[in-house]
């Protein structure tokens, strides 16, 4: 059995799907959970209760945790280390290994290329909180507590992915015909995440016994493009006009005053306002894996939007 907690979010859907290739036994786990697989069991659980986590995750043989909370430093402070306390009990009760979905907000702001040994130096409160999660993960492997994969994404981007900034800000905009926006400064390099790729990747390394007890970085476009060169080949392939505008961090501060998703962005506009580069050359020499190519991601998320438009 493998078993995702958190089964709604854009990557929980997209593992899903790639899960198949590897076992018929898949549990999928949220507090209203919908099948992707015809043969999905589902499993109603609150993740915050420790006797449920446990009974969500009795009898897996891996465990994928892709929970996205509310995007609240008070809800991460209060809730994400009871779900990182629950799951890793869990999986160590049950003899499961766990693979962790995260971001690089514990890295804080780094000077060049993100790598899997960049050590962990959170300048936000998200994280902080983050670095916690990580830490609590890396300190039951040395224990021998459980076997755990800690595998991170760079900001992501893709089909039906409604919580990318990007998607919201350029990407759904263009599809309609409207003028985006960029955070901070188009002059920059981003690294980007292609969803279904990072799906791929997560179920290859959840059945990769050797993969086990390490960081790894989901395959990413290392052909890093600005936010200029993003946007411009974003809107040729949407057949949209390029126009958008950079929104700079006094406008996001007055913006925050009157909406709160607004303001909890703040605090991680240091990621757009020098270059961010990830780097996951190393999952792609040891498994072989062919990322998508921005020119092609952009494409299918294009698609995407026009049969949801």
């Amino acid at each position: 059995m493998q078993t995702i907690l958190g089964a709604n979010g854009v990557i929980a859907k997209e593992l899903a799907k790639a899960l198949p290739a590897y076992t018929e036994n898949i549990r999928l786990v949220s507090r209203d959970p919908k099948k992707v697989n015809a043969s999905d069991q589902l499993v109603k659980a609150d993740i915050t209760s420790a006797e449920q986590t446990m009974k969500a995750v009795e009898g897996s043989d891996v465990v994928y945790l892709t929970i996205g909370l509310k995007y609240d430093i008070k809800v991460w402070k209060r809730d994400w280390p009871i779900i990182m306390r629950n799951v890793i009990d869990a999986c160590k009760q049950n003899k499961s290994k766990l693979v962790f979905f995260d971001n690089v907000y514990a890295l804080g702001k780094v000077n060049g290329w993100m790598t899997e040994n960049t050590p962990m130096n959170p300048i936000s409160e998200k994280g902080k909180v983050r670095k916690i999660l990580d830490e609590m993960i890396l300190e039951s492997i040395s224990k021998g507590a459980v076997q755990a994969i800690i595998a991170r994404s760079a900001d992501f981007y893709g089909p039906d992915a409604p919580l990318s900034i990007v998607n919201m800000l350029l990407l759904k905009k263009f599809a309609r015909g409207k003028s985006g926006q960029l955070l901070i400064s188009d002059k920059f390099k981003h690294s980007y995440t292609y969803t279904p790729d990072a799906a791929k990747a997560f179920a290859i390394l959840g059945n990769a016994p050797t993969a086990f007890n390490r960081i790894w970085h989901l395959p990413t476009d290392r052909n890093v493009l600005t936010g200029k060169e993003f946007a411009e080949l974003a809107a040729k392939l949407y057949n949209a006009k390029p126009k958008y505008r950079n929104l700079p961090k006094w406008a996001l501060g007055l913006l925050g005053l009157f909406n709160h998703d607004i303001k909890e962005v703040l605090e991680m506009t240091y990621q757009y306002d020098s270059d961010y580069l990830f780097d996951s050359s190393d999952f792609e020499k040891t498994f072989g894996f062919q990322t998508t190519l921005y020119s092609k991601g952009l494409e299918e998320t294009a698609e995407s939007m026009k049969i949801v438009n």
